[in-house]
């Protein structure tokens, strides 16, 4: 992977980490935070794709129109599943689970649908790389997932961790194999979720109103930069960066997380977090040699 395309990747999973930091304060606002950003994304990014559109050679097919919307649906599928997670098992089991999954999945599906190859040192770094967002996410503390909530918490977080590498490959193919500009399909994806989620805001239109009061700013943050963060993975792929190198790189924002959390929340970092961290950099360094 090129200097060029890493920086890419790397400077998404700052913004992720970022856009996640904003989110976490408007946590309870649920599915109309969700909506809101949306909102916000598909009115902010729509200039850029207009000017796209007529100027970008990108040819319009069959295969590309159905890749968008399954790209859409699986987005979907994934903040549900993640939601239901959430409220059946703790954050410390499902989430360092989905994470973890979601790139080692992800770079299988690179080897078996786009070829790709893989060194013995891109394996190590894999490995460290899934090690690392575990040590992170759990703090060293694995006594959690014995429990019979835990393990509820590991097929909730495999499943997300499924639908993560199943979006990851599937956008990965839309624009590498198909051509279609990263904006066009974050936007239309976005778009299409957001019609999706419509129905659902239009039951309860004022419920939704007052719990967005006071998250506006948050929402408008969040729906400028979570774009932007995919973006710039989609971009990198476009440019031929390897799909088994961007999936596990951009997990880079766990660590960014964990700093975010330490400046601006007073959380504590820990030895496992700064050993999670360092297995982090050093399975990145791997997969990019």
């Amino acid at each position: 992977m090129s200097f060029l395309s890493l920086g890419l990747v790397v400077l998404a999973a700052l913004i992720h980490a970022t856009w996640n930091l904003l989110a976490k304060r408007a946590a309870h606002a649920g599915v109309a935070f969700v909506f809101a950003n949306n909102l916000i994304a598909m009115i902010a990014y729509a200039p850029w794709v207009a000017w796209v559109l007529p100027t970008e050679d990108m040819v319009w097919s069959g295969a590309a129109v159905g890749f968008i919307l399954l790209s859409a649906l699986v987005h979907l599928a994934y903040s549900l599943c993640l939601q239901r997670g959430y409220q059946v098992a703790d954050l410390s089991v499902v989430y360092p689970v989905a994470r973890g999954t979601g790139p080692m999945l992800a770079s299988a599906g690179a080897f078996l649908l786009l070829g790709e190859d893989i060194s013995a040192p891109g394996v190590a770094g894999l490995l460290l790389v899934v090690a690392g967002i575990a040590l992170i996410a759990t703090q060293g503390r694995f006594a959690a997932f014995r429990t019979a909530e835990a393990h509820r918490g590991v097929r909730w977080g495999m499943g997300t961790g499924a639908l993560i590498a199943t979006y990851t490959v599937v956008d990965g193919w839309a624009v590498k194999m198909l051509g279609v500009v990263p904006v066009v399909l974050d936007w239309l994806s976005n778009a299409l979720r957001f019609f999706f989620l419509l129905p659902v805001v239009l039951r309860d239109p004022e419920g939704h109103r007052a719990r967005m009061r006071g998250h506006w700013r948050l929402a408008i943050a969040v729906g400028l930069l979570s774009p932007a963060s995919y973006i710039l993975v989609l971009t990198a792929l476009k440019m031929g960066a390897p799909l088994h190198v961007v999936a596990p790189t951009r997990e880079m924002s766990m660590m960014a997380g964990a700093l975010f959390g330490m400046i601006f929340l007073g959380e504590a970092v820990g030895r496992w977090r700064l050993a999670g961290c360092v297995l982090l950099i050093v399975g990145v360094v791997l997969l990019s040699g």
